[in-house]
């Protein structure tokens, strides 16, 4: 690749080249106070033209590296830096087997940690935003990294991809040097990616414990509701929202086992941003009693 950024991300690093300077440009300036990897990189992304001239004319990125899903459609260059991102979010889904992957957010307070996961547009990432400007630490948004041995956490804090309305709440709640450039037209509407803060890049390395899993939903015309999951519902949807269950075989079900037997879980039902912040908060605040 004729462009390349390699990035230490939690217990991840990833190498990701480019035919073109301007994906790697702007990979760059939004992870800018990331570390480089000391050893060799567990995944490389290659941003490559999908047939020779689209390298010049009306250029279209594909998404290659390690690992790679045939028939996919390629982006436009304009649409680079989202190319690099969704290449790194593939290389993790089709090859990482260190940890249980469970597609969720994660933020922590006191060493304990709280996992939400739910459908696309159930303000996860929205929430793990606002709560990682708000006391708590941002430990990841497109992946949770579960430990297969002791049932902990590990950081993964990747620039979280604001989508559509989220997009205009957080641009007045940090600077906007940790903003991404605003790529509209693409696929999932307008998207703008958020560099986590300093003090979560900083403590990348410090692992926290699971204390509550929460399935958010949420809806213009829900009244804001609380309720528990049993542990046979949760078991069914972790398993549906980690894209390494079935290939680690035994070793995955006993850590996905211990987890939802010793973590309480909660659906919550809401229809604003400040309403499932409250929700949040009280329920922590619960756990505490």
């Amino acid at each position: 690749m004729r462009h390349q950024v390699q990035l230490q991300i939690g217990p991840v690093a990833l190498r990701v080249g480019s035919q073109w300077a301007g994906p790697i440009k702007a990979l760059t300036r939004l992870y800018e106070g990331y570390p480089e990897p000391e050893a060799p990189c567990d995944f490389t992304v290659r941003l490559e033209p999908d047939k020779p001239w689209r390298r010049w004319i009306r250029p279209s990125v594909a998404v290659g590296g390690d690992y790679r899903l045939p028939g996919s459609v390629p982006l436009a260059l304009r649409h680079g830096l989202l190319a690099a991102e969704l290449g790194m979010n593939l290389q993790m889904a089709l090859g990482h087997k260190r940890h249980l992957l469970l597609h969720a957010s994660s933020v922590e307070r006191d060493g304990r940690a709280l996992l939400m996961t739910g459908e696309s547009g159930a303000g996860k990432s929205t929430l793990a935003a606002l709560l990682g400007e708000r006391g708590w630490r941002l430990m990841g948004d497109e992946f949770a990294l579960l430990d297969l041995d002791d049932g902990t956490l590990h950081p993964f804090p990747r620039a979280i991809s604001l989508k559509n309305g989220s997009i205009a709440m957080l641009e007045t709640e940090v600077e906007g040097r940790r903003l991404g450039p605003r790529l509209d037209g693409t696929p999932k509407g307008v998207i703008r990616h958020l560099r986590p803060n300093a003090g979560a890049i900083a403590a990348m390395a410090e692992r926290a414990a699971p204390a509550l899993i929460l399935f958010p939903r949420f809806g213009a015309d829900l009244a804001p509701a609380v309720r528990k999951v049993g542990a046979a519902e949760v078991f069914v949807r972790l398993t549906q929202a980690s894209t390494n269950y079935v290939t680690l075989g035994e070793r995955g079900f006993d850590a996905l086992t211990r987890l939802v037997v010793s973590t309480p879980a909660r659906a919550i039902d809401y229809h604003d941003t400040a309403n499932a912040l409250a929700l949040v908060e009280g329920l922590w605040a619960d756990l505490a009693r």
